[in-house]
């Protein structure tokens, strides 16, 4: 019989996801195989709709739970809210900038994008200089690049294009942020939250959700020409999703039900248990501030060009990853043009959250051994 301790992995996994999950949702990820059509597995996933809500903060906005990569809500937005054509502004603070306007020119949007400094952020009155002469169907913001842990403040862009541009649609690039980032989605004016369950959500890889406004949804029911692709396609998903919600299974494609699930489990840990969502968000802060001080106090200096822009769930700095795995710490390296220059410490959910689990204790002391060591080598006794 197996117990919980049977769970403990022997290397401390602090990526910027997949992250540390507890052990309750490792358990509920274990569920006996059930149809995804009976009446149990409809409950447990009408639940997980509506708690996806109040992670950020959304009292009517339609969520998609679909099988698939956060890379999956690009192909979402793309083919479900812009026509071929139609002008799409990227506000790109790095690699995953560059992925956004591949997809939306993949699916024939013009797009122009502005391309923040590497570390830094795009200035709010460059997106209103912008959207002066052009009319937009969207502008994206990636709200923390996880290639460099660049925060992004769409509060701040949000009101700026409300302001020059009311009709175009706010569509946040939340993989890394939602449940670790404060998101106010009504109350900020964001049109669609893109993120995924193996981040700041605590649960294993492989479902992508897309929250999309009630604006969102009329753009997408009155659109010209038909959705231009077929497994991502809101003209399947949104029968899917609200017969679920309203408690009675339905079939397009077989959703991940043993993820589902865990996804359940974790959404009701973060919504429904102690610490609170608020509370999280303030631990997550917490311990940000403690990694990126004990890097500061050992040199390393950060990508992010200030503390102000700088995320709550993850730490880049530069390159010491393999000396990180030998102590039994996983670690991420760089992304794009300059990842071999740097490399990345997540600490979301549980590593966050949980000071018992001892992991930023262990985070700060291997960086403390590995930088002692790199030290040696350059500067031998």
């Amino acid at each position: 019989m197996s117990t919980k301790t049977d769970f403990k992995q022997v290397q401390l996994l602090v990526i910027p996801g997949p992250i540390e999950l507890t052990d309750e949702v490792l358990y509920a990820n274990a569920h006996p195989s059930v149809s995804h059509m009976s009446a149990g597995f409809a409950a447990v996933f009408a639940e997980s709709i509506r708690m996806t809500r109040d992670v950020v903060r959304t009292a009517t906005a339609q969520p998609f739970l679909i099988s698939g990569s956060g890379t999956l809500g690009w192909d979402q937005v793309s083919a479900n809210l812009v026509e071929p054509g139609e002008s799409v502004l990227v506000l790109n603070t790095g690699y995953f900038g560059d992925g956004f306007a591949d997809c939306l020119q993949t699916y024939g949007a013009q797009v122009d994008q502005l391309r923040a400094d590497f570390g830094g952020t795009v200035d709010v009155a460059q997106v209103e200089q912008a959207l002066q002469p052009k009319r937009y169907k969207i502008v994206t913001i990636t709200h923390v690049d996880t290639s460099t842990g660049v925060l992004s403040n769409p509060q701040l862009v949000a009101e700026a294009v409300k302001k020059v541009s009311p009709d175009t649609l706010v569509v946040l690039d939340a993989v890394c942020a939602v449940a670790s980032e404060e998101i106010q989605m009504d109350n900020w004016g964001i049109d669609v939250v893109i993120t995924a369950s193996q981040k700041g959500l605590g649960a294993p890889p492989g479902l992508s959700i897309v929250i999309a406004s009630q604006e969102a949804m009329k753009v997408f029911e009155t659109r010209s020409n038909p959705v231009t692709a077929y497994y991502v396609s809101w003209k399947k998903w949104l029968p899917i999703m609200k017969a679920y919600e309203g408690g009675s299974a339905a079939y397009f494609a077989t959703p991940p039900v043993n993820l589902i699930h865990a996804y359940h489990e974790s959404l009701s840990q973060i919504t429904k248990a102690s610490p609170s969502l608020d509370e999280r968000l303030g631990l997550h802060s917490e311990t940000s501030r403690r990694v990126k001080d004990a890097a500061r106090e050992l040199g390393l200096s950060q990508i992010p060009v200030g503390p102000e822009i700088a995320a709550n769930g993850m730490t880049a700095s530069s390159e010491l990853v393999p000396a990180f795995l030998q102590r039994g710490v996983v670690v991420a390296g760089g992304l794009g043009t300059r990842k071999d220059l740097y490399f990345r410490i997540g600490h979301m959910g549980i590593t966050a959250i949980n000071p018992e689990r001892g992991d930023v204790d262990r985070v700060i002391e291997v960086l403390k051994e590995v930088i002692a060591e790199a030290t040696s080598r350059v500067n031998p006794p």
